[in-house]
């Protein structure tokens, strides 16, 4: 796909010298993130590849909880009339309406990580969270019988936020894989956190307070869930009494892996959906035609396999610009 892409950007380059660089707007979820950090640099290295065909422009929030503040930002990029915008809209419905006006204007829509009803767009670039989650259910059993224990006992699950597509599909998966591999396995009812670490690690306390020895295992479905339940485990040495499992690959998450707080991350490849995001952008300005949905992967990492799978646990290494 990269090569077709950059004899792609060969043939326009001609048309860019006369009429200037597509402007291409990328609306992340959150500023406060490394993950959305990651997406950038995957936008920003297909704006280096295309060699000045495109010019990328970041905008987002503070945080994912702003929803109503990521909706006015992407109000005020449609006024502007770019001629793409590639969006990982944290609801999928408030940014429904401005979609579906710029869509109705020309303007060619990519949706990255998490899908919006109710809106014309051009392709749809995310993991399959609901397999995801199903890997995270499947490491925990796994985890359980190589330490000797029962398939017994109570399970916490921490979610960033209420009502977010993504971590829906990623906490019905592992629910749903969980209960097939371990019914004898209760799952405890979902504590939601604003996505908030200070709120993850006082709801990892609380369970750890609350269900003592019963509590053998934790699934936090995003980085700052992550983060806040490492920090907890790490605090209290409960490294080889609970097994603890997170969405997503910030430093602080993967520095917990090191040290044995988190026994697995569940990693997506961010900045692939940057960089194909803004690809995709590009070929659907020029006519190209694009697939409804891609797939953009989902990763395993563990102690033992961190160290070979460095490219998608810190983009940042990937940098081209």
């Amino acid at each position: 796909m990269r090569k077709f892409l950059l004899v792609l950007a060969m043939v326009f380059t001609l048309s860019a010298l006369v009429f200037g660089a597509y402007e291409i707007a990328f609306v992340v979820k959150a500023t406060d993130s490394d993950f959305w950090q990651y997406t950038i640099v995957g936008a920003k290295n297909a704006e280096h590849d295309l060699q000045g065909l495109v010019k990328v422009t970041v905008y987002g929030p503070p945080s994912e909880a702003d929803i109503d503040k990521q909706v006015a930002i992407l109000e005020d990029v449609i006024r502007t009339k770019p001629d793409a915008i590639v969006i990982s809209s944290t609801s999928s419905h408030a940014t429904a309406p401005a979609l579906n006006k710029a869509y109705q204007q020309g303007i060619k829509i990519i949706l990255i990580d998490n899908f919006v009803y109710d809106t014309g767009y051009h392709s749809f670039l995310a993991t399959n969270n609901k397999v995801g989650g199903g890997l995270a259910a499947e490491k925990v059993v796994e985890l359980l019988k190589k330490s000797g224990r029962p398939l017994k006992g109570k399970v916490g699950l921490i979610s960033s936020m209420a009502g977010v597509q993504v971590l829906i599909d990623r906490d019905d998966g592992f629910t749903a894989r969980l209960k097939e591999l371990a019914p004898d396995l209760e799952i405890l009812p979902t504590r939601y956190v604003d996505n908030d670490i200070a709120k993850a690690a006082a709801a990892a306390e609380d369970l750890i307070t609350a269900y003592g020895d019963q509590l053998v295992a934790i699934f936090a479905d995003n980085n700052h869930t992550g983060d806040g339940v490492a920090r907890v485990i790490e605090e209290q040495n409960l490294q080889d009494k609970v097994i603890a499992v997170a969405y997503d690959s910030d430093p602080q998450e993967v520095e917990a892996l090191r040290n044995g707080s988190l026994k697995a991350l569940i990693v997506q490849d961010p900045h692939g959906m940057g960089y194909k995001g803004v690809m995709f952008a590009f070929m659907a300005i020029n006519g190209e035609t694009l697939p409804s949905y891609f797939d953009t992967g989902v990763y395993v990492v563990t102690k033992e396999n961190m160290d070979n799978l460095q490219w998608v646990l810190d983009p940042y290494k990937r940098k081209k610009y």
